[in-house]
């Protein structure tokens, strides 16, 4: 007896088809705002430019003289504003699922009305699920480029911040700087108080060095006990004060080990950035001025001289 096999092809596929090309294209072309908006938004995740279309959008519905955005990400403030002032202001709390993704407010001149409110309201009900998503790569990103032991920034960040900094200097003929700090005998910490003091010495040191840099300054684990700082329109002879001033800030930390005062001294090499200089250039001069400061004896600073 003959088997015959027959193929079953849904008559409505065709249609489905055309169904799902007419809603994309209906999305694509859509003229109300909460459809722009919702599409403008899942093209990116960054937050800033997120928070830039939010703005662009709501101020075409609801004019505002500023908006400001801000959050705590990852140990870091991240704060987004656009435009000045105004005495009147609405302020929310961006929340979901019992997780808060940031304080966005709104001020202008004249005050805001209730259905304005409204409005704003209903903007935010679209917008906060791409927020959460964007809060939560940028989270993931600032993890990938910091040190777990200290919570300063980590080697990978340093990379990119060099070339960056490199071609800015170049750029705008401006002076930027690098230290290098590394911990004198930090291995003997080690071997003799133990690995657990010797995190904790490493985390107080690169607290002390936080406090005592500008807010423009950034600092880095470069490697064990080795610490970078990178110094923006800093050149030789101030960039020299800050290494000092950061051995004597690591040179004040004591921490009691069984009645003994423990504490570490530091050696400092510092290199200006040299125009059409690659960053591994630079980061090998300061490098090799961290080695004459070891070999000068250690707890010193040792400028390599630029020559322009």
């Amino acid at each position: 007896m003959k088997q015959i096999t027959s193929i079953h092809t849904s008559s409505s596929q065709p249609q489905k088809l055309a169904a799902l090309r007419q809603a994309h294209q209906d999305w694509v072309s859509a003229p109300d705002v909460l459809t722009r908006l919702t599409r403008r938004l899942s093209t990116t995740l960054s937050l800033e430019t997120q928070l830039g279309v939010l703005a662009d959008e709501l101020d075409q519905i609801i004019p505002f003289d500023s908006l400001q955005y801000r959050h705590r990400i990852a140990n870091q403030d991240f704060v987004f504003s656009t435009g000045m002032g105004g005495p009147h202001r609405c302020e929310y709390r961006l929340n979901l699922e019992g997780e808060h993704y940031g304080t966005l407010t709104l001020n202008r001149r004249q005050r805001f009305s209730e259905e304005e409110l409204q409005g704003i309201e209903t903007i935010i009900s679209v917008v906060i699920c791409p927020l959460r998503n964007a809060c939560q790569f940028l989270a993931i990103e600032q993890t990938a480029l910091t040190d777990a032991l200290t919570g300063v920034a980590n080697k990978r960040a340093l990379d990119a911040e060099l070339s960056r900094s490199g071609q800015l200097a170049d750029r705008h003929n401006q002076e930027y700087s690098l230290i290098l700090c590394d911990l004198d005998h930090f291995k003997a910490v080690n071997d003799k108080h133990g690995h657990v003091v010797g995190d904790h010495l490493l985390q107080m040191a690169a607290s002390a060095m936080e406090q005592s840099l500008r807010t423009s300054d950034s600092i880095y684990r470069f490697g064990g006990e080795e610490f970078a700082i990178l110094l923006p329109l800093t050149g030789e002879r101030d960039a020299r004060d800050v290494a000092d001033r950061l051995r004597h800030a690591i040179g004040g930390i004591r921490i009691d080990c069984g009645g003994e005062a423990l504490s570490v001294t530091t050696s400092c090499g510092v290199a200006t950035h040299l125009h059409g200089e690659t960053s591994e250039q630079w980061l090998a001069r300061a490098d090799e001025a961290l080695y004459q400061a070891k070999h000068h004896g250690r707890n010193c600073t040792q400028v390599f001289a630029s020559i322009r």
